[in-house]
């Protein structure tokens, strides 16, 4: 199988000085006149390979028993000795004889490592891994050839892939430091995250003035989207050009947004003149491609043509990604087919997002109760104006209310088009319901008193819950069971929509809690198990009521081409309450960290949340703390108030439960709580259930009544 240099060189084979990149351009700048010499042009492509040679190796290493993510268990194949020295496990094995303690130590990791061994080497594990690098190995191959095509720097790339070595990563001190426009401290915080999940590598292009290389970036941009499709792939590979190239995140994000608005606006314009001229030649021609072009209920006219148009060219690309300093002719000629075709255009966007929003998602209601896609963010002035080269879906874990669908994720920041998916609403309602009476119980003040003296792990694996609680548990146990299947469900169904492409052709991030989480972990177990790779970008889970598992987590990590995100509280007591009837020996991830898988990155959020409740409240805070790319700063400092009231108020309610006299709450520990009080918890959300949803059948009738008079 020939190397990606290889590959590399052949696509400047043949290429002559009449290629595409070869020409001089008229107006502004391109690719040729940025990177002047040969020099330039081949440190761009070698930058390129040595991204995509990183990124395979990332992927190598989800596979790899020796890979684990963790120094301690990255030992296994080379432990440390008695001076801290490096050793060979087998001969440390024999050295070790005389310290009892190492020898465990060893056998510890030897054993690990036979079980993860056994574990990638399972047959459907072996087909995943080689699924997902004939995938990566197709579209690393499309990049290549694609600014082979471009660039054409045939004998630099040759002569350089010759004494090609591995990528090195810029050290922290090289080249200048990441560069954006009056940088805030979330943004700095953001490009240390970026910096160390995609190391920059070491390239002369960092040397340039910033105005060449944020042209570099963009031009790449438009490289990738000249693809016809926007793959989590990608979008990896141009945040690792974005630290290589010292650029803040920023001015990265800015660009996807102006050329997302450039593309709708230009093809707007272009489907204008389209059904003009159309409608003047043949009226009834006209009306039978406007049925068809709007396929997706609510989709926008789109355009067909077969070149690059000539109306696209002079009000789209010209005025709108022109204005950035890439010149029309070069802008037009690195978007491909994508500048000459508004059906493309729509494709790329789900046609403009229609997809997420229409009647298409009514099929999968059949499976999922009320399953849709809600925007997160009102329509500005134009449809358009809040569609993004990214899509993020947010999902939450239990209700209080409907509003509570969309309200965890307006933190999500306007460099995304952000979804808040609603799924079984009745059964989240009910469990929001349930968890609230709980919290507020006697049984839960009196039996935290107690469960507090032991850890977490303690009182879920030895079954140590005081009476009084698991007395009143049967409050909460049944809406749980329902939510949780419920769950599972909406994850395979959510899995299903974007293999169809309700997103289009564009990167999408996962964002969920508790059972929100749940749908995310079976949602990437159906794309891993149909084997669908480059439409997931990022994964962040917070308080996942899901197994431990490395194997699962493995599946999990092989279909998420950016972060993967484990955020866990061990002092989430409610959890541990509620999973206590699950598989307990796989462990749950909202509990504790997630081991034994490379690329899992493991947040404790333990001093953010102290209970399962607070996830609701806490998603902007831990955004901030992971370092996450798009954050809405003004919903941040909201959320942060809002925990920070709820933390409030909940401790005032473990005071007062604290003042009452010791005798009182040994009594109720060993007595437990009584029916009658048990009942009353029972009634009351029952009566919360049944106001929740005579709210919600008026507000039905109340859209129905309008929609028959609009009609």
């Amino acid at each position: 199988m020939p190397s990606m240099f290889e590959k590399a060189s052949t696509a400047f084979r043949g290429n002559s000085k009449d290629g595409e990149a070869g020409k001089h351009e008229q107006e502004g700048e391109s690719l040729t006149t940025i990177l002047e010499t040969d020099e330039d042009r081949g440190a761009l492509t070698l930058l390129i390979c040595d991204i995509t040679e990183a990124m395979r190796k990332q992927l190598l290493d989800t596979f790899d028993p020796k890979e684990t993510g963790s120094q301690e268990d990255d030992v296994a194949a080379t432990v440390k000795d008695g001076n801290g020295d490096s050793v060979d496990a087998e001969k440390a094995g024999e050295d070790a004889q005389g310290s009892e303690q190492e020898r465990k130590t060893i056998e510890k990791q030897k054993s690990g490592l036979a079980k993860r061994e056994k574990e990638v080497s399972d047959e459907k594990m072996a087909a995943l891994k080689a699924a997902a690098l004939n995938f990566f190995d197709d579209w690393r191959d499309s990049v290549i050839l694609r600014v082979g095509e471009v660039v054409n720097s045939k004998k630099t790339a040759e002569d350089q892939s010759k004494q090609h070595s591995k990528p090195e990563t810029a050290s922290s001190g090289s080249g200048p430091a990441l560069e954006g426009i009056q940088k805030s401290e979330l943004d700095n915080k953001i490009d240390e995250a970026l910096v160390k999940f995609y190391p920059p590598i070491e390239t002369p292009l960092r040397k340039m003035d910033k105005e060449k290389r944020v042209l570099v970036l963009h031009s790449a941009l438009l490289l990738m989207l000249s693809l016809e499709h926007y793959r989590a792939h990608s979008r990896t590979l141009l945040l690792y050009l974005t630290t290589s190239l010292g650029l803040s995140v920023t001015i990265f994000s800015d660009d996807e947004s102006k050329i997302a608005q450039g593309l709708l606006a230009a093809a707007e314009q272009m489907s204008a003149d389209e059904e003009t001229k159309k409608r003047a030649d043949d009226n009834r021609t006209a009306r039978r491609w406007k049925m068809g072009a709007a396929g997706v209920a609510g989709a926008a006219l789109i355009g067909i043509t077969g070149g690059l148009a000539a109306p696209f060219l002079a009000a789209g690309v010209g005025t709108v990604l022109g204005g950035i300093g890439l010149g029309a002719t070069a802008t037009a000629g690195y978007l491909g087919a994508l500048a000459g075709s508004g059906v493309l255009v729509g494709s790329l966007f789900g046609a403009y997002g229609a997809k997420m929003t229409s009647n298409a998602m009514e099929r999968y209601t059949r499976d999922v109760q009320d399953f849709a896609f809600v925007p997160v963010r009102k329509q500005g002035k134009s449809e358009g104006d809040s569609h993004r080269l990214r899509v993020a879906i947010g999902i939450s874990g239990w209700l209080s209310n409907e509003d509570e669908i969309v309200a965890p994720w307006k933190v999500i920041g306007p460099g995304q088009e952000s979804f808040a998916l609603r799924y079984e609403l009745e059964a989240l309602v009910s469990l929001g319901n349930s968890l609230r009476t709980l919290i507020t119980s006697v049984a839960w003040k009196v039996a935290r008193t107690e469960i507090i003296k032991r850890t977490v792990f303690a009182a879920l694996m030895a079954g140590l819950w005081p009476i009084s609680l698991t007395n009143a548990g049967r409050i909460i146990d049944n809406p749980w069971s329902v939510a949780n299947q419920r769950a599972q469900k909406a994850g395979e169904v959510l899995a299903d929509a974007l293999i169809n492409k309700a997103q289009g052709e564009r990167p999408v991030t996962l964002i969920g809690y508790s059972l929100g989480a749940k749908v995310i972990y079976f949602c990437l177990q159906e794309l891993a198990r149909r084997h669908a790779f480059g439409l997931i970008e990022n994964a962040v889970l917070l308080g996942a009521p899901t197994p431990c598992s490395s194997a699962e987590w493995r599946r999990v990590r092989s279909v998420v081409t950016g972060r993967v995100v484990n955020a866990y509280s061990t002092e989430d007591y409610i959890l541990a309450f509620l999973y206590r009837s699950s598989g307990l020996q796989y462990g749950v991830a909202g509990l504790q960290p997630i081991l034994n898988v490379k690329g899992v990155e493991n947040v404790n959020i333990s001093d953010l949340v102290e209970g399962h409740t607070l996830y609701r409240h806490a998603a902007g805070p831990i955004f901030k703390r992971i370092g996450f790319e798009d954050i809405d700063v003004h919903e941040l400092k909201h959320e942060e108030r809002k925990l920070q009231n709820q933390e409030e108020d909940e401790r005032e309610q473990r005071e007062a439960a604290g003042g009452k006299p010791r005798s009182a709450d040994a009594d109720a520990v060993n007595k437990g709580v009584g029916e009658d009080e048990v009942q009353k918890m029972e009634e009351d959300v029952g009566r919360k259930n049944e106001q929740g949803g005579i709210s919600r059948m008026m507000e039905k009738v109340n859209i129905k009544g309008n929609a028959s008079e609009k009609s």
